[in-house]
């Protein structure tokens, strides 16, 4: 893992079978980020209520086979889009490959996520401390890029109590977490006032994950 010269000191580890690996999105970005454009025109961004009615401060679509919903009905994974009615767009091929050479690098290899949520940040926007657990995969990695504005990532343990570790994110960097460290709580601090020469005000995340 990480042979390669311009990979080697780029990558952090994080716990067993999590890792971040800076900037490794970077080129790719402004491809990424016209294909979030093309995603939001079908499927808008929307800011989903939590099952107790809470909304949520992160706008969110998906892109995949299936999307992440959540409703006062709860959390779940729809094939449709509940808002147009239509099939989640399908994931763009850039995606695809990103995803399966980022987990690669974490020593992930043959991924084949069927999902992306696209998470929007406007300032002061955060994800409260919380497991993927929605899946029926919890060993296949998730894979998440940041774009835009910076944030600060906390990656904890495998209970709510366990202590969090605070990781800055820049644009570029990815995040792999997977096999013995699937299962871990982590979340996103608020978002901080900023500007971002290809985002603006705004942060973006693609969450990649094998939900079935």
């Amino acid at each position: 893992m990480f042979d390669q010269p311009s990979l080697a000191g780029r990558c952090e580890d994080l716990a067993p079978g999590a890792w971040v690996l800076r900037c490794f999105a970077l080129d790719a970005a402004e491809k990424l980020l016209r294909e979030i454009e093309r995603i939001a025109a079908r499927s808008p961004f929307r800011h989903l209520a939590t099952p107790g009615g809470k909304r949520m401060s992160v706008a969110m679509t998906n892109c995949g086979a299936v999307g992440w919903f959540s409703d006062p009905r709860g959390y779940r994974y729809t094939s449709i889009d509940p808002e147009t009615g239509k099939p989640w767009p399908a994931m763009p091929e850039s995606f695809m490959k990103l995803a399966g050479e980022a987990a690669a690098a974490a020593g992930f290899d043959a991924y084949a996520p069927d999902v992306c949520l696209i998470n929007r940040y406007e300032i002061g926007a955060r994800l409260t401390l919380h497991q993927d657990q929605d899946e029926r995969d919890r060993h296949s990695p998730i894979v998440s890029v940041s774009l835009g504005l910076p944030a600060a990532f906390l990656f904890g343990g495998l209970a709510r109590t366990d202590p969090q570790r605070r990781v800055p994110l820049v644009h570029g960097d990815v995040v792999v977490w997977g096999g013995p460290s699937r299962m871990r709580y982590h979340g996103v601090l608020p978002v901080k006032d900023g500007e971002h020469p290809l985002t603006g005000a705004l942060r973006y995340n693609l969450t990649f994950r094998v939900a079935r």
